[in-house]
């Protein structure tokens, strides 16, 4: 039994936990209810039936349930229109897809948020010499880093008032670096700052690992694409693909018709059994949210009170998405932080993970993801690249009993071996 071998420290210091994190946790629990009356109101107004969870192959034409789903995901994403389908695998497909589709020869892109997530490097064509990338395809990129995790808007408004850069491209969260993620109200600001010089430029958030956790999305404040992978907050742990773009209905169009074909756009595509997965998945995302959410303040608390105190957000700081960071300086507790989550897992937890070649990553990286459904980062995972400052970026958390058990259990491994 887990409990009876996890470490006495780690038991006391999780009771305590429990008490100090009441306020924290109560916060947590009223975002999840306000999102879930979100949720369910869309359910209802669009008039989900359990027909709509029907198998359907072949071009799938006419699927209500694809329809219904998709006016849902506007609705809770807070935009005019939604594309979510199973042929879109990940985030950084759902990226490129927007990108390719909203992007064309000698168009101009700014990542506004600084370098973006390492998978997405060679896909803008920073790194490597794919002839499918966006620069060599004749779009040209630029960037604006961050100041102090904040928008450095001086620069941003100056650039953009010259009326050339098609789109900017906003990543709310950290990804791989030691920025902090991005609030929704930091979005909001500087997307009011854009329009006050450019009206016409297309704004596009990066919205991975950070649905729900907030009371807005990027789209009830400006944004014109809003995109991000069911594998992460808004397919619940249920769903086993996918992913979504969001946004005006003018873009999801031109999105739609990048997918399937110009003149077929949304109107063709087979759900291969998923939509009962997908609207289960969305209906069950605000309370795996929050689970994930009390799993990785716990976590943090836990870190600091034990003397890992360079994690980021700290326990009682704000957040604005599910992840974790932990610098522990060395490859070897790296290596050592790593497995004990994955031995902690209630999947492969007998397999010694390693460092490793991943596709779309520029370095080795190790993976510690004991899931259900492969890559599942509203699950309980961790992973770092192999180089240092050796940061752990930790994610995730079905439910918040078994995190919990988790997180005890692989502590108590680092606890027993220093």
């Amino acid at each position: 039994m887990i409990l009876d071998n996890i470490n006495p420290k780690i038991l006391n210091l999780s009771k305590q936990a429990e008490i100090d994190l009441q306020d924290i946790y109560r916060e947590v629990e009223e975002i999840c209810l306000y999102n879930s009356n979100r949720i369910l109101s869309a359910f209802i107004a669009n008039k989900v039936e359990f027909s709509d969870f029907t198998d359907r192959n072949g071009y799938n034409h006419h699927d209500t349930g694809r329809e219904k789903l998709e006016k849902i995901f506007a609705s809770v994403l807070g935009t005019e229109d939604a594309l979510v389908r199973v042929q879109i695998m990940s985030g950084t497909n759902a990226l490129y897809l927007a990108f390719s589709a909203l992007l064309k020869y000698g168009d101009t892109m700014i990542s506004i948020s600084g370098k973006p997530y390492d998978s997405l490097l060679e896909m803008v064509g920073l790194i490597g010499n794919s002839t499918q990338s966006l620069k060599a395809n004749g779009i040209k990129y630029e960037q604006i880093d961050l100041i102090d995790n904040q928008f450095d808007v001086e620069k941003i408004i100056a650039r953009l008032a010259r009326h050339d850069v098609r789109l900017v491209a906003i990543q709310r969260s950290r990804g791989y670096s030691s920025r902090n993620s991005l609030t929704i109200a930091q979005i909001e600001a500087i997307i009011k700052e854009i329009r006050s010089v450019n009206d016409e430029v297309i704004v596009m958030v990066d919205n991975c690992y950070g649905e729900l956790v907030e009371r807005k999305e990027p789209g009830h404040v400006g944004a014109d694409i809003v995109v991000g992978s069911l594998m992460k907050n808004l397919g619940g742990g249920i769903a086993t693909s996918g992913g979504y773009i969001a946004g005006r209905a003018e873009y999801i169009g031109m999105i739609a018709d990048r997918l399937t074909a110009p003149g077929i756009g949304k109107d063709l595509g087979a759900n291969f059994n998923q939509n009962s997965h997908f609207f289960k998945g969305i209906f069950l995302a605000p309370n795996a949210v929050k689970s994930a959410l009390k799993t990785q303040i716990f976590a943090s608390y836990m870190l600091e009170k034990l003397g890992f105190t360079d994690v980021s957000p700290k326990y009682n700081e704000y957040r604005t998405d599910i992840i974790q960071l932990i610098q522990l300086k060395t490859k070897k507790n790296l290596l050592a932080f790593a497995r004990s989550i994955q031995a902690s897992s209630p999947v492969d937890s007998n397999v010694y993970i390693t460092p490793s070649p991943m596709p779309g990553y520029p370095c080795d990286v190790i993976m510690a993801a004991g899931c259900f459904v492969e890559g599942s980062t509203i699950e309980l995972s961790a992973d770092a690249p192999c180089v240092e400052p050796y940061t752990l970026y930790m994610q995730g958390g079905l439910t918040y009993e078994y995190g919990k058990l988790s997180i005890m259990n692989a502590l108590s491994r680092i606890v027993e071996n220093k």
